[in-house]
Protein backbone atom coordinates (compact mmCIF):
# COMPACT_ATOMS: atom_id res chain seq x y z
CA UNK A 1 0.00 0.00 0.00
CA UNK A 2 2.05 3.35 -1.08
CA UNK A 3 0.53 6.46 0.88
CA UNK A 4 1.10 10.08 -0.39
CA UNK A 5 0.01 13.41 1.29
CA UNK A 6 -1.28 15.59 -1.53
CA UNK A 7 -2.01 19.90 -1.20
CA UNK A 8 -5.13 19.57 -3.34
CA UNK A 9 -8.24 17.42 -3.83
CA UNK A 10 -11.74 17.28 -4.97
CA UNK A 11 -13.32 15.20 -3.64
CA UNK A 12 -16.89 16.39 -3.80
CA UNK A 13 -17.98 19.86 -5.36
CA UNK A 14 -20.56 22.17 -3.61
CA UNK A 15 -21.24 20.79 -0.17
CA UNK A 16 -17.62 18.46 0.78
CA UNK A 17 -20.48 15.83 2.37
CA UNK A 18 -23.82 15.90 0.25
CA UNK A 19 -22.82 16.79 -3.45
CA UNK A 20 -23.52 14.02 -6.26
CA UNK A 21 -20.13 13.48 -8.89
CA UNK A 22 -20.51 14.85 -12.28
CA UNK A 23 -17.86 12.93 -13.39
CA UNK A 24 -17.86 11.44 -17.02
CA UNK A 25 -16.95 7.88 -18.36
CA UNK A 26 -13.57 7.80 -18.33
CA UNK A 27 -11.14 4.90 -19.61
CA UNK A 28 -10.28 3.28 -16.99
CA UNK A 29 -8.24 0.09 -16.04
CA UNK A 30 -9.78 -3.09 -15.87
CA UNK A 31 -9.37 -4.30 -11.84
CA UNK A 32 -9.03 -0.91 -10.78
CA UNK A 33 -11.75 1.12 -9.02
CA UNK A 34 -11.62 5.28 -7.64
CA UNK A 35 -12.38 5.46 -4.35
CA UNK A 36 -13.36 8.91 -2.69
CA UNK A 37 -13.67 9.80 1.16
CA UNK A 38 -14.57 12.65 3.03
CA UNK A 39 -14.38 13.03 6.46
CA UNK A 40 -16.37 15.84 8.32
CA UNK A 41 -16.90 15.39 11.89
CA UNK A 42 -18.67 12.28 12.58
CA UNK A 43 -20.16 11.82 8.59
CA UNK A 44 -17.77 9.87 6.04
CA UNK A 45 -18.98 10.45 2.56
CA UNK A 46 -17.76 7.99 0.09
CA UNK A 47 -18.00 7.81 -3.57
CA UNK A 48 -16.71 4.51 -5.58
CA UNK A 49 -16.47 3.75 -9.24
CA UNK A 50 -15.20 0.69 -10.20
CA UNK A 51 -15.39 -0.67 -14.18
CA UNK A 52 -18.41 -3.14 -15.13
CA UNK A 53 -15.48 -5.99 -15.73
CA UNK A 54 -14.29 -5.85 -12.05
CA UNK A 55 -18.16 -5.76 -10.49
CA UNK A 56 -19.86 -8.31 -13.10
CA UNK A 57 -16.69 -9.70 -15.05
CA UNK A 58 -18.18 -8.00 -18.26
CA UNK A 59 -18.47 -4.26 -19.62
CA UNK A 60 -21.40 -4.66 -22.53
CA UNK A 61 -24.73 -3.90 -22.02
CA UNK A 62 -26.75 -6.70 -20.18
CA UNK A 63 -29.17 -8.19 -21.89
CA UNK A 64 -29.97 -11.27 -21.49
CA UNK A 65 -31.58 -12.92 -18.32
CA UNK A 66 -28.19 -14.08 -16.47
CA UNK A 67 -26.49 -11.03 -17.03
CA UNK A 68 -29.79 -8.48 -15.81
CA UNK A 69 -29.22 -10.17 -12.96
CA UNK A 70 -25.61 -10.38 -12.40
CA UNK A 71 -25.57 -6.63 -12.24
CA UNK A 72 -29.36 -6.48 -10.18
CA UNK A 73 -26.95 -8.40 -7.70
CA UNK A 74 -24.12 -6.67 -7.90
CA UNK A 75 -26.28 -3.19 -7.23
CA UNK A 76 -27.62 -5.18 -3.93
CA UNK A 77 -24.53 -5.89 -2.76
CA UNK A 78 -23.42 -2.38 -3.44
CA UNK A 79 -25.58 -0.33 -1.24
CA UNK A 80 -24.46 -2.00 1.65
CA UNK A 81 -21.19 -0.01 2.25
CA UNK A 82 -20.68 -1.79 5.84
CA UNK A 83 -20.21 -5.26 4.19
CA UNK A 84 -17.66 -3.84 1.56
CA UNK A 85 -15.76 -1.50 3.96
CA UNK A 86 -15.61 -3.23 7.15
CA UNK A 87 -15.13 -0.41 10.51
CA UNK A 88 -14.71 -1.47 13.85
CA UNK A 89 -18.41 -1.92 15.77
CA UNK A 90 -16.28 0.49 18.21
CA UNK A 91 -16.56 3.23 15.62
CA UNK A 92 -20.49 3.37 15.98
CA UNK A 93 -21.06 3.50 12.11
CA UNK A 94 -24.39 3.62 11.00
CA UNK A 95 -25.18 4.02 7.10
CA UNK A 96 -27.56 7.89 6.56
CA UNK A 97 -27.46 7.13 2.76
CA UNK A 98 -26.66 4.68 0.13
CA UNK A 99 -27.18 4.56 -3.77
CA UNK A 100 -25.52 2.35 -6.51
CA UNK A 101 -26.53 2.19 -9.85
CA UNK A 102 -24.86 1.24 -13.48
CA UNK A 103 -23.77 4.00 -15.74
CA UNK A 104 -23.08 3.60 -19.25
CA UNK A 105 -21.42 5.22 -22.40
CA UNK A 106 -24.92 5.61 -23.90
CA UNK A 107 -26.07 7.53 -21.29
CA UNK A 108 -23.66 10.17 -21.61
CA UNK A 109 -23.41 10.01 -25.18
CA UNK A 110 -27.14 10.96 -25.73
CA UNK A 111 -26.55 13.92 -23.11
CA UNK A 112 -23.77 14.79 -25.27
CA UNK A 113 -26.14 14.68 -28.27
CA UNK A 114 -28.61 16.60 -27.04
CA UNK A 115 -26.47 19.41 -25.73
CA UNK A 116 -25.07 19.70 -29.64
CA UNK A 117 -28.74 19.58 -30.56
CA UNK A 118 -29.17 22.73 -28.25
CA UNK A 119 -26.77 24.48 -29.67
CA UNK A 120 -27.31 23.89 -33.29
CA UNK A 121 -30.93 24.05 -33.75
CA UNK A 122 -30.41 24.59 -37.52
CA UNK A 123 -28.68 21.41 -39.64
CA UNK A 124 -29.43 21.16 -43.48
CA UNK A 125 -30.90 17.75 -45.02
CA UNK A 126 -27.42 16.70 -46.25
CA UNK A 127 -25.58 16.68 -43.09
CA UNK A 128 -28.51 14.95 -41.11
CA UNK A 129 -28.45 12.59 -44.62
CA UNK A 130 -24.77 11.89 -43.94
CA UNK A 131 -24.72 11.93 -40.33
CA UNK A 132 -27.18 9.20 -40.46
CA UNK A 133 -25.48 7.05 -42.54
CA UNK A 134 -21.84 7.29 -40.36
CA UNK A 135 -24.20 6.65 -37.43
CA UNK A 136 -25.44 3.15 -39.47
CA UNK A 137 -22.02 2.15 -39.90
CA UNK A 138 -20.65 2.56 -36.53
CA UNK A 139 -23.96 1.47 -34.61
CA UNK A 140 -22.23 -2.45 -34.66
CA UNK A 141 -18.40 -0.94 -33.59
CA UNK A 142 -20.19 1.43 -30.43
CA UNK A 143 -22.03 -1.40 -29.00
CA UNK A 144 -19.29 -3.14 -29.26
CA UNK A 145 -16.40 -0.49 -27.90
CA UNK A 146 -19.10 0.94 -25.23
CA UNK A 147 -18.41 0.06 -21.66
CA UNK A 148 -19.93 0.04 -17.95
CA UNK A 149 -19.05 1.46 -14.92
CA UNK A 150 -20.46 1.11 -11.53
CA UNK A 151 -21.41 4.04 -9.14
CA UNK A 152 -22.41 3.98 -6.40
CA UNK A 153 -22.00 7.06 -2.98
CA UNK A 154 -22.57 6.58 0.89
CA UNK A 155 -22.73 8.80 3.48
CA UNK A 156 -22.37 7.43 6.93
CA UNK A 157 -22.49 8.59 10.72
CA UNK A 158 -20.05 7.17 13.11
CA UNK A 159 -20.82 8.30 16.94
CA UNK A 160 -17.29 7.40 17.96
CA UNK A 161 -15.22 8.30 15.16
CA UNK A 162 -11.97 8.18 16.95
CA UNK A 163 -12.52 4.55 16.99
CA UNK A 164 -11.90 3.87 13.03
CA UNK A 165 -8.49 3.05 13.52
CA UNK A 166 -8.98 1.37 9.99
CA UNK A 167 -10.73 -0.24 7.32
CA UNK A 168 -10.93 -3.85 5.86
CA UNK A 169 -11.84 -4.06 2.12
CA UNK A 170 -14.06 -6.83 2.02
CA UNK A 171 -14.91 -5.14 -1.14
CA UNK A 172 -12.24 -7.23 -2.58
CA UNK A 173 -13.70 -10.43 -1.38
CA UNK A 174 -16.96 -9.42 -3.04
CA UNK A 175 -16.12 -8.79 -6.56
CA UNK A 176 -12.93 -11.28 -7.51
CA UNK A 177 -11.79 -9.79 -10.55
CA UNK A 178 -11.50 -6.28 -8.51
CA UNK A 179 -7.29 -6.30 -8.00
CA UNK A 180 -7.01 -2.36 -6.74
CA UNK A 181 -8.78 0.21 -5.59
CA UNK A 182 -7.15 4.11 -5.85
CA UNK A 183 -8.54 5.83 -2.49
CA UNK A 184 -8.10 9.43 -2.16
CA UNK A 185 -9.02 10.56 0.91
CA UNK A 186 -9.78 14.02 3.10
CA UNK A 187 -10.28 15.05 6.69
CA UNK A 188 -9.52 17.63 9.01
CA UNK A 189 -5.83 16.48 9.45
CA UNK A 190 -5.04 16.52 5.34
CA UNK A 191 -5.58 15.12 2.04
CA UNK A 192 -4.39 11.67 1.21
CA UNK A 193 -3.86 9.13 -1.59
CA UNK A 194 -3.61 5.29 -1.32
CA UNK A 195 -3.25 2.47 -3.23
CA UNK A 196 -5.30 -0.38 -1.95
CA UNK A 197 -4.56 -3.66 -3.63
CA UNK A 198 -5.87 -7.14 -2.99
CA UNK A 199 -2.98 -8.76 -1.36
CA UNK A 200 -3.01 -5.83 1.24
CA UNK A 201 -6.89 -5.40 1.58
CA UNK A 202 -6.18 -2.74 4.69
CA UNK A 203 -6.29 0.72 4.90
CA UNK A 204 -4.39 2.33 8.24
CA UNK A 205 -5.81 5.26 9.25
CA UNK A 206 -3.91 6.13 12.60
CA UNK A 207 -2.73 9.45 12.55
CA UNK A 208 -5.07 10.64 9.52
CA UNK A 209 -8.24 11.63 11.15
Amino acid sequence: MKTILIFGITVITSNPLLAESTRQLESHEHGVGQLEVAIEGQKIAIDLHAPGADIVGFEYVAESSKDRKAVDTAITILGKPLDLFLISSDAKCSVMQAAAKLESDDEHDEHDEHDEHDEHDEHDEHDEHDEHDEHDEHDEHQEKSAHTEFHASYILNCMNIAAMTEIKFAYFDLFPNAKELEVQMISDVGAFTFEIEREEPTLDLIGKL
